[in-house]
């Protein structure tokens, strides 16, 4: 089956045309890799809240929701009418993100029930409030042979705009910085295979993913502060969130996180001694870490530009081409990025070289 695949940051650059004109989203892909997040991500980028439903979960009474025949007539003879769910009303009487995960696991019954409301907006004589947007995920799509899931016909697909989503590491590793512990980003800057499993799975085996990275950085908070006194506990409880091949590379790697460099020990401190043994992979994982700290965003100090510099003209030509494009370009007076780009190609490193020169011949 072939696909055209997006990572997240290009999923972000489509969904709000999508949203704007308000027809429904299908985000299809594997299991564990951020879908759900991003619906969240997503809905609080517009200010919405989220109404997540489990459509592997729901009966049809979960749509219609109950009966009432209080006051109800026609004709003059007493008749039906249906209460509808508190979370469809609430969808109907303000603006939401209306979320239905697995909805390619629910019951034909369901998924019916659902052509109603992604075709017209409507259900049982409700209609949904104009601004609610409705955002589907499921794991079929490219990688369906992988799971108990059911096929989406042309029909049900038609009613969506289908989004395959790929996403890179670096979308992980974006949205980590701020989510999981350091010592585990890290290791995922310098070995990305660990990240999930891309192969085909053997039944009963545990494998690592996504979420069971964040999970474990959540069970592991304390233990991961001291991962050399903690290695033999870290190794069991590791293995039962990501399986025992990462388990294995991870608490060595923990072990000997000492060794890892903070982006101030360059920059701020100048232990330009602390990355003489590293190679291009570790340089451009340390590239990565001061892109993301933020640290280019304001004006730099003459010895943070200095320190910056002494490290710069000791990289391999290619991973100094990464650092110079990561600091940020910027026109105007006053301008952080601007002003960083004119002093750091000015600088002259301790061992005598120009950064300058260090451009001209990396280009």
């Amino acid at each position: 089956m072939s696909s055209i695949t997006l990572d997240f940051a290009t999923l972000s650059t489509v969904l709000p045309a999508v949203a704007a004109a308000k027809h429904p989203i299908l985000i299809r892909g594997r299991h564990g890799v951020g879908k759900s997040q991003t619906v969240y991500q997503f809905a609080d980028s517009l200010g919405l809240p989220v109404i997540e439903r489990r459509a592997s979960q729901m009966t049809e009474g979960d749509l219609l929701g109950l009966p009432d025949q209080a006051g109800v007539s026609v004709g003059g003879r007493k008749a039906t009418a249906y209460n509808p769910p508190a979370w469809f009303m609430e969808a109907c009487t303000k603006p939401v993100v209306l979320f239905i995960d697995e909805i390619d696991r629910a019951t034909t019954e369901v998924r019916q029930g659902f052509f109603e409301l992604t075709d017209s907006r409507k259900l049982a004589g409700f209609t949904l409030h104009e601004g609610t947007i409705i955002i589907a995920a499921v794991n079929g799509g490219v990688h369906a042979a992988e799971y108990a899931v059911a096929d989406m016909d042309p029909a049900e697909l038609d009613r969506y705009t289908v989004f395959d989503v790929e996403p890179t590491v670096e979308d992980w590793v974006n949205w980590a910085v701020d989510n999981v512990s350091d010592v585990i980003v890290d290791f995922i800057r310098h070995n990305p295979s660990h990240l999930e499993h891309r192969e085909t799975f053997e039944p009963s085996k545990v494998y690592p993913s996504r979420r069971s990275w964040a999970r474990f950085s959540k069970a592991a908070t304390s233990l991961l502060e001291d991962c050399k006194a903690n290695r033999a506990v870290l190794s069991y409880l590791s293995a039962g969130y990501i399986g025992t091949e990462a388990s294995i590379a991870f608490t060595d790697f923990a072990a000997n996180y000492e060794r890892q460099v903070s982006v101030e020990d360059i920059v701020t401190h100048g232990r330009i001694d602390r990355v003489s043994d590293f190679g291009v992979v570790e340089h451009t994982a340390m590239c990565d870490k001061m892109e993301q700290s933020g640290i280019f965003n304001r004006v730099l100090t003459a010895d943070e530009l200095q320190n910056l510099g002494n490290y710069f003209v000791r990289l391999p030509s290619e991973v100094a081409m990464r650092l110079f494009a990561a600091i940020p370009r910027g026109e105007g007076e006053g301008n952080p990025g601007a002003i960083n780009v004119a002093a750091f190609y000015g600088i002259t490193a301790d061992n005598g070289q120009q950064v300058s020169e260090v451009v001209m011949t990396s280009i």
